[in-house]
This record gives structure tokens, C-alpha cells and sequence, in this order.
């Protein structure tokens, strides 16, 4: 598995779950650490985010065509 593959199911999923969790951890009213360390949570992850949407996906073998994971048109 190569490391844009890694990006593309692992790296780019989990930065946007750790942008939900940094909002989550903002709003809660339970915990003061979670809530003191919210807006670095999601900034964490908006930095991840912006770092692994820009490495293009994994292209097919042969085709030069980029490999869409997403919905079929």
C-alpha cells in the first residue's frame, strides 16, 4: 500500500474526525481540559486536513488517470 493510498483512506478521514472531535470537546461542559484544549484540537486537525488534501490520489497502473473513489457519474 503505497503512502498516497495511506493518505487517501486513513490520513485525510482522520483529520476531518479530529476536527469534529476539536468541536465536540469545545462544547462539552463537563470537562475543563477538553474544553481548554478544543480550538487546538480542531486547528490540529484543519493543519492536517490542509496538508493531506493536497497530495493528489493514487493513479491506476497504465492509464495515467487519477483513481475516483467517490460516486460513479
Amino acid at each position: 500500500m503505497s503512502f498516497r493510498a495511506i493518505n487517501q483512506k486513513y490520513l485525510e478521514p482522520g483529520s476531518q474526525v479530529l476536527m469534529v472531535l476539536g468541536i465536540i470537546a469545545l462544547c462539552q461542559p463537563w470537562n475543563m481540559l477538553l474544553h481548554s484544549y478544543g480550538l487546538t484540537i480542531i486547528l490540529i486537525g484543519l493543519i492536517g486536513f490542509n496538508v493531506t488534501s493536497k497530495i493528489a490520489p493514487e493513479e491506476e497502473a497504465g492509464t495515467g488517470q487519477v483513481r475516483n473513489s467517490g460516486a460513479q457519474h
